[in-house]
């Protein structure tokens, strides 16, 4: 069973947890997730199947959207509801505080999550450090939100957003801030992502609508194609005479590929199809003396 399947994970399930279920009821071996949510969120998980694991790697998710509840005046160790409370301050602001303070966090911004992350520092998680009690500098890193809305609120105690943000925001330690800037303290109440890349909550699927169709022989039916998160990407041909030299990694040169491979740039990431099917994702290279193109595949998918 080869392609991805759009997964509504549900809360109180980790993502691995997700990946072991779609494993041991589908009786699939290769199964992995693109996105980690948190096991309290819920929302779109892509889970790709078989040979659709080589191109994880590949998929484009770096516009995500997500519903939140930010709970202001509550502060806690895990910027969520699941921590430990470390302070309560009654909140005092109007909407039209709130609404100004939202402005400012729209572009790129500079977060701290929690140390209750899996961000790796050094090799380790940050929440294995949190376990064993070490002390560890977390890192700054750079994000981009693109818009925040308000969709429905109860100020100054609780509102719901929804951000659009790149892949690797933390929308725990964005309703966190915003929490520090209205200088009441926040945590995130509830998380639901709706959109990673091209997949979409309107056209995922649940663990128990999966489990159904694959007992009754229809889960081709929600099977997505391995190309599917691949529309942004620049597609080239290969011919069928190169098929052989393709699969066994080696370089292809001009003759052997049908696009124009030239007007690509060096070190451009290129999806290759022989007879409109997937075969390998490559990158285009040019030899010692600059002058002459060819693709080099980096994973085939056969």
């Amino acid at each position: 069973m080869d392609g991805i399947i759009n997964i509504l994970k549900p809360p109180a399930m980790t993502s691995h947890d997700v990946i072991y279920w779609v494993r041991k009821n589908l009786n699939i071996n290769k199964a992995g997730h693109t996105g980690t949510l948190d096991p309290g969120a819920a929302g779109v998980l892509p889970v790709c199947l078989g040979k659709g694991t080589k191109i994880i790697p590949y998929i484009d998710e770096n516009r995500k959207t997500y519903r939140a509840k930010i709970v202001f005046g509550i502060t806690t160790d895990t910027q969520d509801k699941y921590g430990q409370v470390l302070k309560k301050i009654v909140p005092n602001f109007s909407l039209l505080d709130f609404n100004n303070t939202l402005k400012g966090f729209i572009g790129k911004i500079q977060q701290k999550p929690s140390i209750y992350s899996a961000i790796r520092v050094k090799g380790k998680r940050l929440y294995d450090y949190a376990r064993q009690n070490e002390k560890v500098e977390i890192p700054t890193r750079e994000v981009f939100i693109h818009n925040i809305r308000v969709i429905q609120h109860n100020i100054p105690h609780y509102a719901f957003i929804e951000v659009e943000c790149s892949k690797g925001t933390y929308i725990r330690t964005l309703c966190s801030d915003i929490g520090e800037n209205l200088q009441c303290g926040a945590h995130l109440g509830f998380l639901l992502r709706t959109t990673s890349g091209d997949f979409n909550i309107s056209s995922s699927i649940s663990l128990e609508e999966l489990e159904n169709k694959y007992k009754n022989h229809e889960i081709k039916e929600i099977l997505l194609p391995l190309d599917y998160p691949l529309k942004n990407y620049t597609k080239i041909k290969i011919k069928e005479s190169a098929r052989n030299s393709l699969i066994n990694g080696n370089p292809i040169y001009p003759k052997g590929i049908i696009s124009d491979i030239e007007t690509l740039d060096k070190d451009k990431i290129v999806p290759a199809y022989i007879n409109n099917k997937l075969i390998a994702m490559g990158r285009i290279q040019y030899d010692k003396d600059g002058n002459r193109y060819y693709y080099k595949p980096l994973r085939v998918l056969l």
